[in-house]
């Protein structure tokens, strides 16, 4: 894995700006690990590919990371710091095991973890009871009842409520809850971070500064976009400095 340059951050926020949140984790993922195809990105874990996400990162931005959200109560902001390594349960690229069995109320189901294609399948629809149970019943692999094969989509929903408990505590990385508190009002919540759109506002943001600086630069002296993408962002900074930017 390496960290993104100057033209990586500019070339996946262009490729991703129209695209669903699961395509532009993949994107980010696609060019911190140029050696990995789009198949084998798409079917890490979605705990596997947060993990890898918050080390991109970790190597692109620094490892603090600023937080930001209202009370749901009084509508306050709330900022605060967290450090990639409080929030990284595992390390990148450790062995992860994808399928795992179940009983629950006599039924025996074997099932695998939730991956990118899974979210994928499920971003279209409106409704997040259908969305929810379409999203279990795809990671059942096999379902039995007293011994006997039952089809997926015929799980009850007792089972799957144990299933669904049981994808979190397998990939734990793929669900992180921080416990807040208000104030203002003294309202106390929990705040789920989602890695990939976090990191995805983060790379947004410096994106259009890194074209912005594009544009001064090349403005004053000539340069194409490629070289000044090039350059480190110390230097960048002393010619912008020196244009008064």
């Amino acid at each position: 894995m390496r960290a993104l340059s100057a033209r990586d951050v500019v070339q996946v926020w262009e490729a991703g700006r129209e695209r669903h949140p699961v395509d532009r984790a993949l994107l980010v993922l696609a060019a911190a690990l140029p050696r990995s195809s789009r198949d084998e990105l798409a079917a890490l874990s979605v705990g596997e590919r947060d993990a890898l996400l918050l080390t991109v990162r970790e190597q692109t931005l620094g490892p603090r990371l600023a937080c930001f959200v209202k009370c749901p109560r009084c509508a306050v902001p709330a900022e605060f710091a967290a450090e990639v390594d409080e929030v990284r349960l595992a390390r990148p690229g450790e062995p992860v095991a994808r399928e795992h069995a179940l009983l629950a109320d006599g039924w025996e189901v074997r099932y695998r973890l939730v991956d990118s294609r899974d979210l994928a399948a499920v971003a279209g629809h409106t409704d997040p009871a259908f969305a929810r149970r379409l999203l279990l019943t795809r990671c059942v692999l096999e379902a039995r009842r007293e011994g006997e094969p039952v089809a997926a989509q015929r799980v009850p929903e007792p089972v799957l409520a144990a299933l669904a408990g049981e994808l979190v505590l397998r990939d734990p990385q793929s669900e992180i809850e921080f416990s807040l508190s208000c104030h203002a009002c003294g309202t106390r919540w929990s705040a789920v971070l989602d890695v990939a759109a976090f990191l995805w506002a983060e790379l947004s943001v410096l994106a259009r500064r890194l074209l912005r600086e594009v544009h001064a630069l090349a403005a004053v002296y000539g340069w194409r976009e490629s070289e000044i993408l090039a350059m480190s962002a110390p230097r960048r900074a002393a010619y912008l400095e020196m244009v008064g930017t």
